[in-house]
């Protein structure tokens, strides 16, 4: 068990959660074991099945090590090379809970039960603001690649993330601060700034710029969420490029919350970061 820096407020103080940036999930793991057991005792060779299902050996070897999200297809078809009755196709239900990366699962989880979230953003734009689009590039442009499959459920995923915004009784208050250069990103079109817009007319819903003269050292430091739960716990998030972190030691909640303050009062107010909004999607 790991701690992790992200904010969680407790009365424990530090909340243990599992190391989710090296752990795949169980439902994986089982799956991909399952997997090769079948395969094995059919004398299904890894090529065979590879061949059947139009994956490379590889990517079914990395499945059946659990490093890699058994496919739906993969499971349906090993399913009938092997005869397995049904055994493995039951395993879609599992693992396709895990529509997250294992880096943001426990995130997820306090995102859900979430009364309040305050959200700043250095270089993209925050999942629950994404296009479809735009999340379905950021997606499938990872190294290495994810498979077809695996893309499209983590961007039904996010889509469904976004029901946040709308659907959740008493209202979650959101607020966002994007970075200037969030906007300027080469992914970000004019579908996406409407949708910016669009976000930002909701009664329950901040939306800010933090242009490029008012920045200061911290607010380039990465992305940072703090989550407020029913029980007034508090939680936050960081994220750099090969860790994310949770916790809930107050020294660390505390650090997040000042700075998100600091960052919320240099960026332009809502008014004027829609402006500017309208004024980028109107440039030739």
């Amino acid at each position: 068990m790991e701690t992790r820096a992200v904010v969680y407020q407790s009365e424990v103080g530090v909340v243990p959660v599992p190391n989710s940036n090296s752990r795949p999930p169980a439902a994986w793991c089982y799956s991909g074991n399952q997997l090769k057991r079948w395969r094995t005792m059919a004398n299904v060779s890894r090529e065979a099945l590879a061949a059947a299902a139009n994956y490379a050996p590889e990517t079914i070897a990395s499945m059946e090590r659990g490093v890699r999200m058994p496919s739906p297809r993969v499971l349906d078809v090993a399913d009938e090379l092997c005869g397995a009755q049904g055994m493995l196709s039951a395993a879609k239900e599992y693992v396709r809970r895990e529509r997250y990366s294992t880096r943001a699962v426990d995130f997820i989880e306090r995102e859900r039960e979430a009364t309040s979230l305050w959200t700043y953003e250095v270089t993209l734009i925050p999942g629950l603001l994404q296009t479809q689009a735009y999340a379905r590039a950021l997606i499938d442009n990872r190294i290495p690649p994810l498979d077809e499959e695996t893309v499209e459920e983590r961007v039904a995923a996010r889509m469904e993330r976004q029901a946040i915004l709308t659907e959740r009784k008493p209202p979650v208050g959101l607020s966002f601060v994007l970075y200037e250069a969030v906007l300027r990103g080469s992914l970000v079109d004019a579908e996406q700034l409407e949708r910016l817009l669009e976000v930002s007319r909701l009664r329950n819903v901040v939306v800010q710029v933090l242009p490029f003269e008012r920045a200061f050292a911290n607010a380039l430091e990465g992305p940072m969420v703090l989550v407020e739960g029913h029980d007034h716990e508090r939680f936050a998030f960081t994220e750099g490029a090969f860790v994310s972190e949770l916790s809930a030691e107050p020294g660390v909640v505390s650090r997040v919350t000042e700075r998100l303050s600091m960052i919320r009062t240099r960026a332009l107010d809502p008014d004027e970061s829609v402006r500017l909004i309208e004024r980028m999607v109107n440039q030739p």
